[in-house]
Order: C-alpha cells, then structure tokens, then sequence
C-alpha cells in the first residue's frame, strides 16, 4: 500500500507516538459494525468535508478501492458533498480523487 514519505518519517522518528496513534485508529474502526468498506468510504467523505488533500482524500480512496468499493461508489461519496461543502471543494475533491482513480486504471 501507498504510504506518503512523511508520514514514513513520522512513524520512524516518533515510533511510540505512532504506534499509540495507530491503536487508537484501530480500536475506532472495531466499535461497531460497519464493514471496512463502509468505514473507507465514511472516512472519504470525512475527508473531503476537511479539503485533506493528500493524507486525507486521496489515501481514504486507496483504501477504499483496496477494500472494494467500486469507483461509482467513491464518485458518489464526493458528490454527496456537494450540498454540504459547495461547488468549488466537492469539484477540488473530486480532481483529487480522479487522480488516484487514473492511477489505478494505468496499472
């Protein structure tokens, strides 16, 4: 799986914080029953109301392929924003999730 290079730097420099970090985000995901899926897509479209570019929309859209959601499904999470964040961050979020969506589809 992609993993950007700071966040790689992070976890090397501040193991201890990392790993407490990480526990935290698994207990998160087990408190209940949304499917890894579900939990990708919810975390796209927390994402995406945040404008988190790099570490946030397009890693939660890795995810969410790599989980099984579909594209149409992804594309979906960044219209429903629409209406929520406006016109001009769904179509920045969407430009974003594109390019994860290409890269995909070049490999």
């Amino acid at each position: 799986m992609y993993l950007p290079s700071i966040y790689k730097k992070f976890s090397e420099k501040y193991p201890d914080i990392f790993n407490l970090y990480n526990d935290l985000g698994v207990a998160c995901r087990n408190a209940g029953p949304l499917s890894e899926k579900d939990q990708n897509l919810v975390k796209l479209g927390i994402a995406i109301g945040s404008s988190s570019r790099g570490g946030g929309i397009m890693s939660h859209t890795r995810k969410a392929l790599s989980s099984g959601a579909a594209p149409d499904e992804i594309l979906q999470v960044v219209l429903l924003g629409l209406t929520t964040i406006g016109f001009p961050q769904m179509m920045a979020a969407m430009k974003w999730v594109d390019e994860v969506l290409s890269e995909q589809a070049a490999e």
